[in-house]
């Protein structure tokens, strides 16, 4: 029992210690004025081993305002640091230190686009989430060195009506337009969509280290 007892104790104190030792190869990855925003798992290089995605945001304190209102904001902006795990040792994938606005952004008459990133099938999707006005998403993938845009769609809704959705495929060089052709529609199901076909052209595909704000990064009219 006792033996049990010490080997439960040794595997938490080796968990634990691994944990601290993760944590500090990550902090060595963090440029100096930022901080962990957000950090996202997933297997990104198709090896079996979860990678690591940082979302990373500034500190500078002049970037911290006072709205109209009086509240206080930080307008900070946010990047992305993509590590892939390799033997439990992380390594530099890709970066970009302040592509995404602050989650304080003024929308306007809107709220602030929220920001998601997921990991599916070896791709990496950022995600712009619009509420009920709809959403911009990019995929990702890791070639040539680095992640490059291989498809984007985006949702253009007004409350449960799609007026109009966009997708566009880099790799096939295509792009489909769905458009809702139903102006009387009132809920979700009355649409009437006209598909739209349309090639495009690719000369290079974007690579997401050289991406300076994923605010103007919208193909639904290019």
């Amino acid at each position: 029992m006792r033996q049990l007892f010490l080997l439960i104790a040794v595997f938490f104190m080796t968990a634990l210690f691994g944990q601290t030792k993760q944590e500090k190869q990550l902090s060595n990855f963090v440029p100096k004025g930022f901080v962990i925003f957000e950090r996202i798992s997933g297997d990104l290089n198709k090896d079996g081993v979860a990678d690591c995605v940082l979302i990373i945001k500034g500190t500078d304190k002049s970037k911290i305002i006072k709205d109209q209102n009086s509240e206080v904001l930080d307008r900070n902006r946010r990047g992305i640091v993509i590590l892939f795990n390799r033997n439990n040792h992380y390594e530099l994938a890709s970066k970009n230190y302040d592509c995404f606005s602050s989650e304080n952004e003024d929308g306007g008459v809107y709220f602030a686009p929220e920001l998601s990133i997921d990991i599916n099938k070896g791709n990496l999707l950022i995600h712009y989430g619009h509420g009920r006005y709809g959403y911009r998403s990019y995929s990702f993938r890791f070639q040539n060195s680095d992640f490059e845009l291989i498809g984007f769609d985006s949702s253009d809704d007004s409350g449960p009506i799609v007026n109009r959705e966009t997708s566009v495929n880099f790799l096939t060089k295509k792009k489909r337009i769905k458009e809702n052709i139903n102006q009387n529609a009132a809920e979700e199901g009355d649409e009437v969509f006209k598909d739209t076909w349309e090639k495009i052209q690719v000369d290079k595909l974007v690579k997401l280290s050289e991406i300076k704000n994923f605010d103007e990064l919208d193909f639904d009219n290019n």
